[in-house]
């Protein structure tokens, strides 16, 4: 056998936390970032000979590091560092943020060396307590929101849950947990998707799964629509129970009959219309499911009302989405319905999620700065109506000219941040010429809200909504979407009691120019 043929065997075998292959295995982890580190530490526990490559130090983690005798390199990694490809590594293990194109991953396909994700490692070693059942979630937009959702429903059933994945919380974490868990609910990123194998020894056998949805996003990264799709749609393979999808998006249920799933597996489809057989849907304001009952065809179990929704912000459509996908996931795994509408009473959306800010004068200031794409800021200003919209930031290669033409009808005005605010601009130009326009110039941190929530306060009237929901990533301004969202009520609460400054782009009078 040669070298190749017996490091590709020693892999393979790597089914299992107690497999001999772990200790001594030459493995390359690429980040140290919430992820690289959590990598980093479990392979150290399982015995192999890690290195680090990161192109910035952490330095609570590089100690930390030193410490489990992990080799931490600091290398701007615009290249292959010498020191990787010296080590000859049998294994890389790759961030999440790291292009397909990079340096190092193009220079491992030349070299024949294996590169797995996170999730692969995590899936692979998910018995070191006792092996969960992984219900997977992915989508453009409202995956924590359905993640926490559908973990808060399943936790109702007395069932041991962990939200964790892209939501903040490494699998690798959940999966060491020392008392270990029932049910892992995993959000996944398409950065994840797209190294996860679909079949293999480290492909994912989940009990349920979900694409929420799809608009083109994070393009810069993936290189094109295609591409994005298809790392999207392998959240599907292989599912054993419950394959749920979305009946408003085509480019879902077309996930669900393309894939290659286990023998039994259904599919479920949801939307905000009235649900047919094998479906969960609305019915005169009641949230009903027609999935899980002996006579689906002409029954149908109540888990909820939009009414009960109401007053915890729950009866926003994009929520109610969420809602019915995650009762979709926790049905599949008999959670009763009555479980599901008490869970639901009590829940609560994470901050910068159509958070509600104040309302004064008769208007509401609304927090949706983890509105970070286009098709997250759609479905918040489908909400609500008339709108003041502050919008802006880094688009990543999105055109959101679109989204402008869409949602003319139901602006007052448009305040625009962000350090390139040109295409935005334009836009409002081309489909809007006489909405009121402001542009924030301000281009330090501090000035950016108070002058945006400024500007918005001098048109807003009765009865208007003030809607951050940016619909770009944030990182030109701000540290990231939360410090977006903070800065932003801060800044409002500030202003119901003081003044800002800033100019428009148009006059609101003429809509002419400056």
């Amino acid at each position: 056998m040669t070298d190749a043929a017996a490091g590709a065997a020693r892999l393979e075998a790597l089914t299992s936390w107690h497999a001999e292959g772990w200790r001594g295995l030459r493995v390359a982890v690429l980040g140290l970032g919430v992820t690289g580190f959590a990598v980093a530490d479990t392979l150290a526990e399982l015995g192999a000979d890690v290195s680090v490559y990161a192109n910035a130090r952490d330095d609570e983690r590089a100690r930390i590091l030193d410490v489990i005798g992990v080799r931490f390199v600091v290398d701007p990694l615009a290249d292959v560092p010498a020191e990787l490809a010296a080590s000859a590594p049998e294994l890389i293990v790759v961030s999440p943020g790291f292009r397909p194109d990079h340096p190092v991953l193009r220079w491992a396909a030349d070299a024949g060396v294996p590169v797995w994700g996170d999730i692969e490692l995590a899936w692979r070693v998910r018995d070191k307590v006792r092996a969960s059942e992984w219900m997977l979630v992915t989508g453009t937009n409202g995956k924590t929101t359905t993640v926490q959702l559908a973990a808060t429903l399943v936790a109702a059933n007395g069932v041991r849950v962990a939200p964790c994945g892209n939501i903040g919380v490494p699998v690798l974490d959940a999966v060491r947990d020392p008392i270990g868990y029932d049910v892992l609910v995993v959000e996944l990123s398409s950065f994840q998707l797209h190294h996860l194998p679909i079949a293999g020894p480290g492909a994912i056998h989940p009990v349920a799964s979900v694409c929420l949805n799809l608009a083109d996003d994070h393009l810069d990264w993936h290189g094109s629509p295609e591409a994005y799709r298809g790392a999207k749609a392998k959240v599907y393979a292989n599912t054993k129970l419950a394959c749920v999808y979305n009946r408003a998006d085509d480019a879902t249920r077309a996930m669900v009959e393309d894939a290659d799933v286990e023998e039994g597996a259904r599919a479920i489809g949801f939307g905000l219309d009235s649900p047919g057989p094998s479906d969960f849907g609305v019915v005169d304001g009641i949230l009903c499911d027609r999935a899980f009952l002996e006579d689906r065809r002409t029954a149908a179990l109540e888990l909820t009302t939009l009414e009960e929704l109401e007053p915890n912000g729950l009866a926003v459509p994009h929520i109610v989405a969420n809602i019915l996908a995650a009762s979709a996931l926790a049905r599949s795994i008999d959670v009763p319905v009555g479980a599901i509408h008490d869970a639901l009473a009590t829940f609560r959306l994470d901050a910068h999620r159509i958070e509600s800010v104040a309302v004064a004068g008769g208007i509401r200031w609304i927090d949706d700065s983890k509105a970070t794409n286009p098709h997250a800021a759609e479905a918040s200003l489908a909400a609500f109506s008339p709108v003041v919209w502050v919008v802006g930031g880094l688009l990543k290669g999105v055109d959101a000219d679109e989204l402008v033409r869409r949602h003319v009808p139901r602006l007052r005005a448009a305040v625009v941040i962000g350090r390139d605010r040109t295409a935005l601009v334009a836009a409002f130009g081309r489909h809007a010429p006489e909405l009121p326009l402001f542009e924030v110039e301000a281009d330090d941190t501090e000035s950016v809200m108070p002058d945006a929530v400024a500007l918005a306060a001098s048109v807003a009237q009765d009865g208007d909504t003030v809607l951050l929901a940016p619909a770009a990533a944030s990182m030109d301004q701000f540290a990231d979407y939360a410090d977006r969202g903070r800065r932003f009520q801060d800044a409002v609460r500030a202003r119901l009691g003081g003044e800002g400054h800033g100019r428009p782009a148009t006059d609101p009078s003429t809509g002419e120019a400056d």
